[in-house]
């Protein structure tokens, strides 16, 4: 059998000298990434809330970890405009683990910010 470009390691997934590959989602730092702090979020408050959250609305760094708003369904309605939603403000470490969380807002799915910024 021979080998094909296929079959060869992709020099983008090789190991650094930390154990890490550069397809690897945390640095050097030991930091995930946004996108993986984002999922963190809403799964870890998902586990202690008992419901799947709708979106994550916001993700900011912060000096030891993340800060995440992700939105969630508190009471159902109909019409669905008039369903009850909630932002909590989640804490994350650097490794992306649920430090605290608080419910910061709640409203109705159809309500528009205004003047919010």
């Amino acid at each position: 059998m021979t080998s094909t470009d296929q079959d060869a390691p992709d020099a983008r997934n090789s190991p650094d000298p930390t154990g890490n590959t550069t397809g690897d989602t945390t640095g050097r730092s030991g930091r995930v990434t946004a996108s993986q702090a984002m999922r963190g979020a809403a799964a870890q408050l998902a586990e202690l809330l008992g419901t799947n959250p709708e979106s994550v609305s916001a993700l900011r760094p912060a000096q030891d970890g993340w800060t995440a708003d992700v939105e969630v369904v508190e009471l159902e309605r109909v019409p669905d405009t008039m369903t009850i939603m909630a932002s909590y403000r989640v804490t994350l470490d650097e490794q992306g683990q649920l430090l605290g969380y608080e419910r910061v807002r709640r409203y109705a799915r159809g309500q528009l910010d205004r003047g919010r910024q």
